[in-house]
């Protein structure tokens, strides 16, 4: 056999998002605008000799770094896509990505914990003058870093199969942009909550309403970071993206006397799935013929089927 033959049956194992170069931009400007308020911030408190200052440079630092992650699993994963090593591509290195992320994410909600008890227990001077506008630097700069993350969606392509549109949507999801924009939205939440508590404490002299707060922020944060850590494990551990999926692909193949005997379905990327299942029949056909039933399923990207005969 020449080796040219076989071309009709290979097929590409790139398996990144839709939009994976737009998230992958706009990940890295989000990293370069937090760095530089990072970095602001902790010069500027080294030379006005402001403690909250630096600590809030600091705590930027660990979203920097947690963005940097997300930013790296885009470089990374483009770089590699056609890697022979990778033998189902790189789609999920996003997955991994959110999953480190959402475990930093989780350690920072705790350390603020931490914090927020030992305030309750050891009341300490707040500065209300100096921290309050740093708490408002932050916010301008998560809700700018928020809008240059948001998610963009583009349905014009959903209504000439809303079915398969739904199936396609269900793990068409970019887990590490969700990460990325989790990790800005819970630095966001925690400066109102700053502010709130801050304003609070110096207007009614409530001292106790800071960390009380930073409780709140603690409790909302780990949520989140619990959520982002379901669902990048479950695609990691690969679990059945959509059972609506595979309840459609079991009515397309499951025709006349063919059987579906195993199925495995799997999610490979953001918006790609694979499938391998194991058809039995009394009139068996080409793998092909299967193949062709299920052609028009959106994010089903790699297709495997075996063919047995029926033995009675």
């Amino acid at each position: 056999m020449h080796s040219h033959s076989i071309a009709p049956w290979t097929h590409n194992h790139s398996f990144l998002g839709e939009r994976h170069g737009e998230h992958e931009r706009r990940t890295w400007s989000v990293v370069a605008l937090t760095a530089v308020m990072m970095v602001v911030e902790i010069v500027g408190g080294l030379m006005f000799g402001s403690l909250a200052l630096v600590a809030d440079g600091w705590h930027m630092g660990t979203h920097v770094a947690a963005l940097a992650i997300a930013g790296l699993a885009y470089l990374f994963a483009r770089r590699h896509a056609q890697d022979a090593r990778f033998s189902l591509g790189t789609g999920k290195f996003g997955e991994l990505a959110a999953f480190a992320s959402a475990i930093i994410l989780g350690i920072i909600a705790m350390g603020i914990g931490y914090e927020a008890v030992l305030r309750l227990v050891h009341p300490v001077a707040i500065h209300f003058r100096e921290a309050i506008p740093i708490a408002a630097l932050g916010l301008c700069v998560n809700l700018a870093s928020a809008w240059l993350l948001r998610e963009t969606h583009d349905h014009d392509h959903d209504h000439d199969h809303p079915d398969d549109a739904h199936d396609h949507a269900a793990h068409a999801h970019d887990s590490n942009y969700r990460a990325a924009y989790v990790h800005v939205l819970a630095d966001a939440l925690t400066s109102v909550l700053t502010i709130a508590g801050l304003s609070l404490a110096w207007a009614f002299g409530w001292t106790f309403m800071d960390p009380l707060v930073g409780l709140v922020g603690t409790v909302v944060i780990l949520s989140w970071a619990v959520s982002l850590v379901r669902t990048a494990g479950s695609v990691l551990l690969d679990t059945v993206p959509d059972p609506e999926l595979v309840q459609r692909i079991r009515e397309r193949i499951e025709a006349g006397g063919d059987r579906i005997a195993d199925l495995h379905l799997w999610q490979l990327g953001p918006g790609h799935a694979a499938m391998i299942a194991s058809v039995v029949s009394d009139t068996p056909q080409p793998p092909a013929v299967y193949k062709e039933r299920l052609q028009d399923l959106a994010g089903l990207s790699h297709v495997t089927i075996e063919v047995n005969a029926c033995q009675h």
